[in-house]
């Protein structure tokens, strides 16, 4: 089998491999690059998700590349105009060129004695087996399983004659005009679901376990369009993505460190958006505090639009199960549905689900540490792109594929082959690697690395803080080993 030889496989042409080729080519021009794309079309999660009403969790000016400002006046986009700036950011660089579709990427294996990666994918609709190798691997496929998300088995559900959808696998051709939907589950993709399906559903019902905490926020970001008119487009751009960037950081920095002043905050918001009548105890005051989970965003207040309007609205309580109509609930309650929609949430997939191995040894991803939030401890020459969870992606996209960079000309210029990060015997590392109780982390916290006790094995969720570090910082820290010649003895341990 012959196999393509490159510096730097990316895996992955998302948002966040995009990204990484656009710094590989302009910072690391030498370097030779492919991206490998399991699915037929670039953009990730914005090609992958295509249920109503789809749109940005995180502002457009930092969602967006800083290399290629967002240009539209809406803040919060859906999912498609994400997805055309995706492409046209991919056309506009010569990225789209250097990507390979329909290359899904089964397994990498790390020779020290060759000092390269030899990766193992199947190809096309038949998923012939093909096979690279390359310096440096860059994992940029996120960390969902975009096979499948997470749906539980609800009893009762072969008894339900209406039509049980997951929103990870919308049906194209799915009519809901006039339908009665209950949309299972809190969570961002129900927020943003029910206000869309209660366009032109009969009635749609978000059917909750526990409330979220939701805070609206313009669609336009006014502020920034007054800066563009007064300003030159790149200086108006760049005080935009500044401005949320510290906005978003002051308000987290709230919730955590005051979490009853922000708890008061979202209330008297609330009581602005909702109908009188609504028991906010009830169904909006979550039982954690602020941040534990994603705060879920809604704009220009459409779920409270729905709600205000009759077209929607919210039901606490817990399925007994599925019954031929509806969904028996645990108050008794019968909530009659046409369609149900289990916005139940994701499952999380360490490195896309490639199996990884260093000189034969596999490597378990949750038995590493996390060196800055974008290596593994003990493993060569690999380094994993990972978003904030309580800010735009791509604001971390950007500042570790510039640290990738970096540390691909460091090695260079020091004729380098292997850097591996290596923590002692006394770095010992049990803090899980995203701070969040929701769900669909905590089914994931043994599959995913682990935070070690202080920097650099910990992942900061702090843009100014990781600016500084990856941007800025030393690169041979004494952590982070460098070698000339090929070394062995690799050692998976729970560090």
């Amino acid at each position: 089998m012959s196999v393509d030889h490159f510096d730097v496989l990316i895996v992955g042409a998302g948002l966040s491999g995009i990204c990484a080729g656009y710094y590989l080519q302009t910072q690391c021009p030498a370097r030779s690059y492919t991206i490998l794309e399991g699915r037929e079309n670039l953009g990730g999660t914005w090609d992958l998700f295509r249920f109503p009403g789809i749109r940005s969790d995180s502002d457009m000016f930092t969602l967006g590349y800083s290399f290629r400002p967002w240009q539209d006046e809406r803040s919060i986009a859906d999912g498609p105009a994400i997805l055309n700036y995706l492409r046209q950011t991919a056309q506009e660089f010569g990225i789209d060129g250097r990507i390979r579709f329909q290359q899904r990427v089964r397994s990498a294996s790390w020779s020290s004695k060759q000092a390269r990666w030899t990766v193992e994918a199947e190809a096309g609709p038949k998923q012939q087996p093909v096979r690279y190798s390359c310096n440096f691997l860059y994992l940029c496929s996120g960390y969902y399983d975009y096979e499948e998300g997470y749906a539980p088995v609800f009893p009762g559900s072969k008894d339900y004659q209406g039509r049980l959808i997951h929103p990870q696998h919308w049906p194209r051709d799915l009519d809901y005009q006039g339908q009665r939907i209950v949309v299972v589950g809190s969570g961002a993709t129900a927020v943003t679901l029910v206000p869309a399906l209660a366009q032109t559903a009969a009635h749609v019902t978000m059917l909750q376990r526990s409330p979220s905490y939701i805070l609206s926020v313009p669609a336009e970001d006014h502020l920034a369009r007054t800066i563009r008119k007064l300003l030159p487009e790149w200086i108006a751009s760049r005080l935009a993505r500044w401005k949320n960037i510290l906005l978003s950081i002051a308000f987290y920095q709230m919730c955590r460190r005051a979490p009853a002043r922000a708890k008061r905050f979202f209330r008297r918001q609330l009581a602005r958006e909702l109908p009188p009548g609504i028991d906010l105890d009830v169904h909006f005051q979550p039982r954690y505090e602020p941040w534990d989970q994603r705060v879920c965003l809604v704009p220009d207040a459409d779920l409270f639009q729905a709600i205000k309007a009759g077209r929607a609205s919210i039901v606490t309580d817990q399925i007994v199960k599925l019954t031929r109509q509806g969904i028996l609930l645990q108050s008794g309650r019968e909530l009659p549905a046409d369609i149900i929609v289990t916005a139940t949430g994701l499952k999380l997939l360490p490195a896309g689900g490639i199996r990884l191995d260093v000189d034969g040894t596999p490597v378990a991803a949750g038995q590493c540490l996390t060196y800055k939030g974008l290596m593994l401890s003990n493993v060569p020459n690999l380094a994993l792109c990972m978003g904030y969870v309580n800010a735009s992606w791509t604001l971390r996209a950007e500042l570790s594929s510039g640290y990738v960079c970096r540390l691909l000309n460091y090695m260079q210029r020091h004729g380098y082959v292997q850097c591996v990060p290596r923590c002692g015997a006394a770095v010992v590392g049990n803090r899980p690697l995203l701070g969040l109780t929701s769900g669909y982390v905590q089914r994931a916290l043994n599959l995913l690395p682990k935070q070690g006790p202080k920097a650099p094995w910990v992942m900061h969720q702090n843009y100014v803080r990781d600016l500084l570090s990856l941007r800025l910082g030393k690169l041979n820290d004494g952590n982070l080993v460098f070698s000339r010649a090929s070394t062995t003895g690799f050692v998976q341990k729970q560090c």
